[in-house]
């Protein structure tokens, strides 16, 4: 009983904390109520052999809500927390899973995007807008500039972000940070195109990829040998393209491994130890060609519902569906986290959500 009253106590604490964040930040909190039987109808099984990977009495959890868009999760095991960005309240938000406590870590974040932990264990994050740039939180908490030009122009605005085993930053530099005022400052772009990038130690910066229009999430196979990058726009569908990662850092080979379809959205996605994508999905605001009537007005309505869309989609390395699990937001990207580096993490709109897996993420 006592055990019991602890616990509703401590879940109590940490609602409590979640809704007065949401106020202070002037954004929307959302109640969720996890599915109460086992298996999580949520998780929906599109292939027989995803079923490895369900934990069968595992179900969605939401673990932070109170964001106006959620981004860019990194998971950082040394201390047990999730950081993530926020972007239109410019801040990188703290998950610590000790405390079920969310707080703010770096306010006036120049709108950060995309974050991930490098090989030492330090923050490196896409500054989405006002400064574009990529930077580097030292240990003692200083910030460390990486990357602001490309060719003595500015970047346009990254986005997301990996670190390769042999330590060169890899990160997406489309248009999102400069294109309004809703997730940074609208600024002209300097760059003729809209490239990937590749960092290495010692501060030489080179466009890998410069034919894709607005690349996004990008995620290496687990060998590395694949380097897997989100076309925004284009194909014209959002697309996975799969390139070849040569021993020198050049990229080719380029093959379309998975289409969203003219209703689906990609954003971020992660790569398990087996090479399965995990991807962030949901409906891309695509209007239907011809209007419908709703309540006597006539209302272009959207491809596909949003409802039946939104969650994270799992393809196998040959780009095959296998599973949905379903959220009641968009998700827009993920990681893998946890002590055992099995508990998928979900940055959905206004809320994190979580799902144990038997599955872990490539590191």
């Amino acid at each position: 009983m006592t055990m019991s009253r602890r616990n509703l106590l401590a879940g109590a604490g940490a609602a409590a904390a979640t809704t007065l964040l949401a106020r202070t930040a002037g954004a929307q909190s959302f109640p969720f109520t996890p599915n109460q039987r086992y298996p999580d109808p949520a998780v929906q099984i599109l292939d027989p052999s995803f079923a490895k990977y369900r934990i069968y009495s595992s179900t969605v959890e939401q673990v932070a809500t109170g964001m106006r868009w959620a981004e860019g999760p990194a998971y950082f095991p040394e201390g047990g927390y999730l950081l993530f960005s926020d972007i239109p309240n410019n801040r990188i938000m703290k998950f610590d899973e000790k405390t079920n406590q969310t707080s703010v870590f770096r306010a006036n974040a120049n709108y950060a995007n995309g974050n991930a932990r490098d090989r030492q264990g330090r923050l490196v994050t896409c500054e989405h807008s006002v400064t574009r740039r990529v930077t580097r939180t030292e240990k003692d908490g200083k910030i460390t500039v990486l990357a602001d030009k490309f060719e003595g122009k500015r970047l346009n605005a990254p986005n997301d972000i990996v670190v390769k085993s042999d330590d060169t930053i890899w990160f997406t530099d489309p248009l999102f940070g400069i294109n309004g005022e809703w997730e940074g400052k609208k600024e002209k772009p300097e760059q003729a195109t809209t490239n990937v990038y590749r960092l290495t130690k010692d501060g030489k910066l080179t466009a890998v990829i410069t034919d894709i229009v607005n690349p996004n999430g990008l995620a290496f196979s687990p060998d590395e040998k694949k380097l897997y990058v989100v076309e925004w726009k284009g194909t014209p569908n959002r697309s996975i393209w799969s390139f070849d990662v040569n021993d020198d850092g050049t990229v080719g080979g380029k093959t379309k491994l998975i289409d969203a379809a003219d209703q689906g959205a990609l954003d971020g996605f992660r790569v398990d130890r087996d090479g399965n994508l995990w991807c962030g999905w949901g409906s891309n605001g695509a209007l239907q060609g011809e209007p419908t009537d709703v309540g006597g007005r006539k209302v272009f309505q959207l491809k596909g519902k949003s409802e039946d869309l939104d969650g994270v989609m799992v393809f196998s390395p040959a780009g095959k569906p296998l599973a949905h699990i379903r959220l009641p937001e968009r998700c827009a990207n993920l990681t893998f986290g946890g002590p055992k580096n099995n508990r998928l993490y979900m940055t959905s709109c206004h809320s994190v959500y979580a799902l144990y897996v038997e599955s872990h993420g490539a590191v």
